[in-house]
């Protein structure tokens, strides 16, 4: 019961019902030889190497695990291999830029490829989103030097790429950071520990090569005083090949409540050269260009997660046969029916699907975004996708993880027993999606981005751009869905209001005390507006929406009167109580 089948149906749905990518795609330069055609089949046989090649290893990577002896990480048997096909076909670059052996690949495009990936084996798809993220900086940032060297063998997955920020006693705050880079000809020295560091050490590739936040002699203190770093695990001869080793090393990898086949590092720079990425004391900068790269990627996992635990809810739901069916007209005759005829049983799963379905589309709808934002030719247009995706990113991160875990632990409760058993799978889905809702920033810190940076610094503007296209949206839907119109511009209006209430508070804990209740309700809001969209879009077409969207307004929608209700709380909530 662990097969796994990209929504291929879904994907097209999307792309071309929904959003119309394909002619946004064509009035962008370089994302104009992408087709719907070519977008499909780019899918079809990026999904056959996830289902086919990943999948089968997710498990094998769940007993095995990862190994560490002597600063040597042995990844689980047959990844290795699974990363050789899957790099040597392309698939790594597949989003990169062209200029550097890239496919330049469109984002709306590419976040569906991700979700498969996750899906599949979460362990796997980690090292190639790393990689891709650590590429997107570098060719973001760093010289065309730099670029020419390292970009090209990364993009073929023959190296690897990861982000070293986390230090022992600095997380979140990373302006607490002490790793140190001493200058040496052209070159710097790094010194310092980084802990929690995805692919920190591993045998997939024949090069690491590490983006390392540090501080420059003269660096001022704090956040300001922090610059960005190539640190290659293997220095480079003469022909850009790897030679002699560079002393950074893996002293542990951390024993994880899941993702099991990803190791996760402690690294030690004991000197290591590095090279500077552009300007001094400007990494934090340059680093959050592949930190939101990631969030995205790490919100999509949640999906992932949530679609192949629905995959495998829905087939066991179809198989097991408990109870006759309250419903005369659902008995099949035999001493007892398919557990879907249960009501109960059924709320779980369009729980699932609900969730899977909105998700995926606000993915793709974040990815066409940033595909304005960097390739349209009207500026106009860029500036506000820029500002979009700056909203939404936050909201994609916090929002579809808190659903991926809500989903993979519905869809263990479907399995009854069984789903707390190892050999079913779901109880490691449960495990792998957790630490989704904790890694490239906690979702707490995303609802603090959202509110503090996202809204409130700019007194909401970005919040009224979203909120005035949804209410475009809104007034096109079909005449029997306006009620559930209604209902999103009521929640929106209301969200708003809120805000407006906020913008010249001076609490200094209202900030903190709303945070997550306008996270929800983002969230919800664009679920909302989205499945309207789909509704519209699928009319009589092969996939039913009607049914699920009704589901979401009439059984999960009602969750935004709560959340609107903590909207009236003070700070006296949270900061009166003793703890």
């Amino acid at each position: 019961m662990t097969d796994y089948q990209p929504a291929l149906k879904e994907a097209h749905f999307l792309l071309n019902a929904v959003f119309d990518l394909p002619t946004q795609w064509a009035a962008m330069p370089d994302l104009g030889e992408m087709s719907a055609d070519l977008a499909d089949a780019i899918l079809e046989e990026g999904g056959k190497v996830c289902a086919q090649v990943w999948a089968p290893l997710n498990r094998v990577g769940d007993e095995q695990g990862c190994h560490w002896e002597d600063g040597e990480v042995r990844t689980p048997e047959g990844f290795r291999d699974a990363w050789q096909a899957f790099a040597e076909a392309g698939w790594v670059g597949l989003g990169g830029s062209v200029d550097f052996g890239g496919q330049g690949a469109p984002k709306g495009l590419t976040v569906l490829f991700e979700e498969m990936q996750y899906a599949a084996n979460a362990s796997l798809a980690l090292y190639s989103v790393l990689t891709a993220g650590a590429c997107l900086a570098l060719n973001s940032h760093a010289s065309d030097e730099l670029k020419s060297t390292y970009l090209p063998p990364m993009y073929e997955g023959r190296w690897a790429g990861t982000m070293c920020l986390t230090e022992p006693h600095a997380g979140t705050d990373l302006g607490m950071l002490r790793t140190r880079a001493e200058p040496e000809g052209d070159a710097f020295r790094l010194t310092g520990t980084k802990i929690f560091i995805t692919g920190g050490e591993q045998d997939l590739t024949e090069n690491i090569i590490h983006l390392v936040l540090a501080r420059l002699p003269d660096a001022p203190d704090g956040p300001k005083g922090i610059s960005l770093f190539l640190v290659p695990k293997f220095l480079l001869d003469g022909d850009g090949s790897p030679g002699e080793r560079n002393p950074v090393h893996c002293g542990s990898i951390e024993h994880k409540m899941g993702i099991k086949g990803s190791s996760t590092a402690l690294l030690n720079f004991d000197g290591a050269l590095g090279y500077l990425v552009g300007e001094p004391n400007e990494g934090l900068k340059y680093m959050f260009t592949m930190m939101n790269y990631e969030r995205l990627s790490i919100g999509i996992q949640g999906i992932g997660h949530a679609d192949w635990s629905l995959q495998q809810s829905l087939a066991y739901a179809h198989d097991r046969v408990q109870s006759k069916a309250a419903d005369k007209g659902l008995r099949t005759g035999e001493r007892a029916d398919p557990i879907v005829v249960h009501p109960d049983v059924r709320r779980m799963l369009l729980t699932q699907k609900a969730w899977v379905e909105a998700g995926r589309a606000l993915a793709v709808y974040v990815g066409s975004q940033l595909d304005c934002a960097k390739h349209h030719p009207d500026s106009a247009v860029q500036e506000k996708a820029q500002g979009r995706v700056a909203l939404l990113t936050p909201v994609a991160k916090a929002f579809f993880t808190d659903r991926g875990l809500d989903a993979t632990v519905l869809g263990q409760q479907v399995f009854g027993g069984h789903g707390y058993v190892r050999e079913w799978g779901m109880e490691q889905a449960v495990r792998d999606t957790r630490i989704a809702q904790i890694y490239e920033g906690t979702n707490g810190i995303q609802a603090m981005d959202l509110i503090g940076r996202k809204v409130l610094m700019n007194r909401g503007e970005w919040l009224k751009s979203f909120a005035d296209d949804i209410r475009a949206d809104l007034d096109k839907v079909p005449a029997d869905w306006s009620g559930q119109a209604s209902a999103v511009g009521a929640v929106l209006g209301a969200t708003e209001q809120a805000v407006k209430g906020w913008l010249d508070n001076k609490d200094p804990n209202l900030v903190g005390t709303q945070a997550y209740n306008l996270l929800e309700l983002v969230g919800y809001i664009a679920y909302g507006w989205l499945w309207l969209k789909m509704v519209s879009a699928a009319g009589q077409g092969e996939l039913d929406k009607a049914g699920t969207s009704r589901f979401f307004f009439d059984w999960l929608w009602p969750h935004t009167e709560t959340l609107l209700r903590r909207l009236e709380c003070s700070s006296r909530t949270m900061m009166v109580p003793k703890l």
